[in-house]
């Protein structure tokens, strides 16, 4: 039988290179749901396309131009809302979760999807971010496989496998340095969304690009490697790597490194996720290695201030993480309308961070406390 696939965030880059595996491999999947946030005419795109059960947009106020897209479509269920989402990937029949929804509204459905015994495929990397003790914890409990999606997770995960307890010495989690990676501190000053969006390796969307300019983005993905794979921040070395080319490897203690390589191109580790632990043809690309060198840089952490500060919220623990990921989301959006300056970003998640207030053994309600708070205090100081 085709393993009945539900993807949160259907209309994004991670969403739509999904589609594009599952379409190669249609004797092996099936899409069962498909969400969006407000993207109605590409959902419903989608949905005449791979013909779901159901489709779930967010935002309410876009459900009756949803369900007119779908009025020749009686068969496909339409539904909106927060609620929705969390109620349709418990539906029995789905086997997978393709958790690809952008930030903090990501965390409620795939806590569902884990107490409904789904096997979550991870690219919302939020959810580990904010509430990693959280999500693990309940993993464990319901017997939930959490397969990372982000590439350098995937690498990581990849370079892992049949070394069954072997302990970690250190991961080494690949960054491409992003488009400010020459430029100076006072170059990054005067910086513009125009900027920031244009990333040298990846095609992404714009919260996650510019994530990645500021490097937060790689900040993140520390929190997540410690969630993942259970080890320490101290166990866990930046590398720019400007080629994009190593994925992220894994150093063991008797000094040996594994690494997984490839060309940029997301559908590798989305396949892998779903297809774990076979590997399936896919078209595309393929590595050539005399094409250009591989180059390794220390990030600047003066530069990349973001960085640092998730390493910092990484000390303290508690609700920290979660602190970070709501201020940086409301400045991140600031940035992209304009009423934020580049750096002001780091200054703003960092004043956020001293004011907010800290719990060290947060509980789920504590999580949505702290993510309103966070907000109102960064929304605060961009007023200010």
């Amino acid at each position: 039988m085709k393993r009945q696939i539900a993807i949160l965030g259907s209309t994004g880059s991670i969403g739509t290179q999904a589609l594009e595996v599952i379409e190669e491999h249609a004797d092996l999947y099936e899409v069962y749901c498909l969400t969006a946030n407000n993207k109605v005419e590409l959902l419903a795109e989608q949905a005449h396309k791979f013909k779901p059960a159901a489709i779930v947009i967010a935002n309410e106020q876009r459900y009756d131009e949803l369900k007119q897209l779908m009025s020749d479509m009686p068969d496909v269920k339409v539904y909106a809302g927060a609620r929705a989402l969390d109620e349709i990937v418990e539906a029995d029949p789905i086997d997978m979760v393709l958790t690809a929804m952008v930030g903090f509204a990501g965390l409620s459905p795939t806590i569902h999807a884990i107490k409904a015994h789904k096997t979550i495929c991870l690219a919302n990397k939020e959810t580990l971010v904010v509430a990693g003790e959280l999500i693990c914890k309940l993993a464990l409990e319901n017997h939930a496989s959490i397969l990372p999606v982000d590439s350098e997770h995937s690498a990581i995960f990849q370079s892992l496998v049949g070394e069954d307890d072997n302990p970690i010495d250190k991961i080494l989690l690949t960054a491409s340095g992003g488009p400010f990676r020459l430029k100076s501190l006072e170059e990054i000053a005067h910086v513009t969304k125009a900027d920031a969006l244009r990333h040298p390796t990846w095609d992404m969307g714009a919260k996650i690009t510019i994530d990645s300019a500021s490097m937060m983005n790689k900040g993140f993905e520390v929190i997540e490697a410690k969630w993942l794979f259970g080890v320490e921040a101290s166990q866990i070395q930046v590398l720019v790597h400007p080629q994009s080319i190593v994925h992220s490897a894994v150093q063991f203690q008797d000094g040996s490194v594994k690494a997984q390589l490839g060309v940029p191109d997301m559908r590798l580790p989305i396949q892998y996720a779903f297809s774990f632990p076979k590997r399936l043809p896919l078209s595309g690309k393929r590595l050539d290695l005399f094409q250009q060198p591989l180059e390794f840089f220390e990030p600047d952490l003066k530069k990349f201030h973001c960085l640092a500060m998730a390493y910092e919220a990484i000390r303290q623990g508690g609700n920290m993480p979660c602190i970070v990921n709501a201020a940086n989301e409301i400045v991140n959006r600031a940035f992209l309308e304009d009423r934020c300056a580049f750096l002001q970003m780091g200054e703003v998640i960092e004043q956020t961070m001293s004011r907010a207030t800290f719990i060290q053994q947060p509980t789920y309600e504590d999580y949505l406390q702290t993510d309103a708070e966070a907000r109102r205090i960064a929304a605060e100081l961009l007023k200010a």
